[in-house]
C-alpha cells in the first residue's frame, strides 16, 4: 500500500452539498470511495485558508489513485490533489542512487 496526502477544496454545489451533509458525512463518503479501490483512510481533517479538507490515506497502487482522483474531480463539485508520500526508508533509497544529468547551458 501506498500513502498519499490529499488536498480538497469544495467548488459551487459541493459547498452547498457540505452545508447540508455535514462533514462526517462527506468523511463517509471517501471512505466508501477508497473502499471501492481497496484503499483505506488514515486521517481527515477540515482546514481553514486555502485548502478546505486534508488527509492521508492508504491505496493499493497508482491507478487506484489515478482513477480515485479522476472520479472525484470529474464531478465539478469537488477540486482534489494527491501527493504521494515517501517513507524514511524511501528517501534513503533515493539518496543512495547516484543518476547522471547535465544542467542546462553546461
Amino acid at each position: 500500500m501506498s500513502k498519499y496526502l490529499f488536498e480538497a477544496n469544495y467548488v459551487g454545489d459541493g459547498i452547498k452539498g457540505l452545508m447540508r451533509e455535514g462533514g462526517t458525512k462527506r468523511r463517509d463518503a471517501v471512505v466508501e470511495a477508497l473502499k471501492s479501490v481497496g484503499g483505506t483512510l488514515e486521517c481527515f481533517y477540515y482546514a481553514f485558508g486555502d485548502t478546505d479538507v486534508l488527509g492521508v490515506f492508504d491505496i493499493p497502487d497508482q491507478a487506484s489513485a489515478a482513477a480515485l482522483s479522476l472520479m472525484i474531480n470529474s464531478t465539478g463539485a469537488v477540486s482534489l490533489t494527491l501527493k504521494p508520500l515517501m517513507t524514511l526508508e524511501d528517501l534513503d533509497a533515493a539518496a543512495s542512487k547516484t543518476p547522471s544529468y547535465r544542467p542546462p547551458g553546461q
